[in-house]
């Protein structure tokens, strides 16, 4: 994995997601094989930021059903990333 963006896939937002980011901590959807280390130069390069923390975790896939016919969805990476105190916020949303 070679490039950052193939890395990051999107944030995620949510209503705690939102709360974080006043603590400066951010949630992307990330790659299911990269590691910790990957995760933030990818931060770093694609927002010009300094992580000081990255938090990963694997999320289970829900059991879903179409008619009588039943699956799951598939299973996914989240990383919680802390930025220090002096870097600048990320915006999601343009105003």
């Amino acid at each position: 994995m070679k490039n950052p963006r193939d890395i990051i896939i999107r944030p995620v937002i949510t209503e705690l997601s939102s709360e974080m980011m006043a603590d400066k901590k951010y949630v992307f959807e990330v790659d299911i094989r990269a590691n910790k280390t990957q995760i933030k130069s990818a931060i770093e390069e694609i927002f010009k930021v300094k992580v000081t923390k990255v938090n990963t975790m694997r999320v289970t896939g829900k059991p879903k059903r179409y008619g009588r016919y039943t699956g799951y969805r598939p299973n996914w990476k989240k990383a919680i990333i802390s930025l220090s105190e002096d870097s600048k916020e990320l915006e999601f949303f343009e105003s």
